[in-house]
């Protein structure tokens, strides 16, 4: 919370040693939040958040915002289909090595298949 604080994303006020946050700084430490989950950097969250009070206001935000999700978007899919090709890699791989383990001899197949499993039980 003092991260945020010391931002100037949340301005709580203070009563002692406690601070009493508004319900604008429970808003905004909501959208915060829901930024961070969806992947965006703290000052695209920030930009965002700060264009609401700021012309050109809620439209302006709200279409940055749609900017800003269709880029995290693209690139998510990006890494998506990196991480499929990676896993249809090694799903190949993996094929080669169990067949290359059937063809060697029957007592050398089961001693490998049991390192294989060994490593994978880790």
């Amino acid at each position: 919370m003092r991260f945020y604080e010391d931002r100037k994303l949340i301005s709580p006020r203070r009563h002692g040693r406690k601070r009493l946050y508004s319900q604008r700084d429970r808003t905004r430490l909501k959208l915060i939040l829901r930024g961070k989950r969806l992947g965006f950097e703290l000052s695209e969250i920030s930009e965002i958040i700060s264009m609401y009070e700021a012309q050109p206001g809620e439209r302006g935000q709200l279409q940055t915002l749609l900017s800003r999700i269709a880029l995290r978007r693209a690139e998510l899919l990006r890494k998506r289909q990196d991480l499929d090709l990676t896993l249809q890699e090694l799903d190949r791989v993996e094929a080669g090595c169990r067949r290359r383990l059937k063809e060697m001899a029957p007592s050398e197949a089961r001693l490998e298949n049991s390192i294989l499993k060994a490593a994978y039980d880790e």
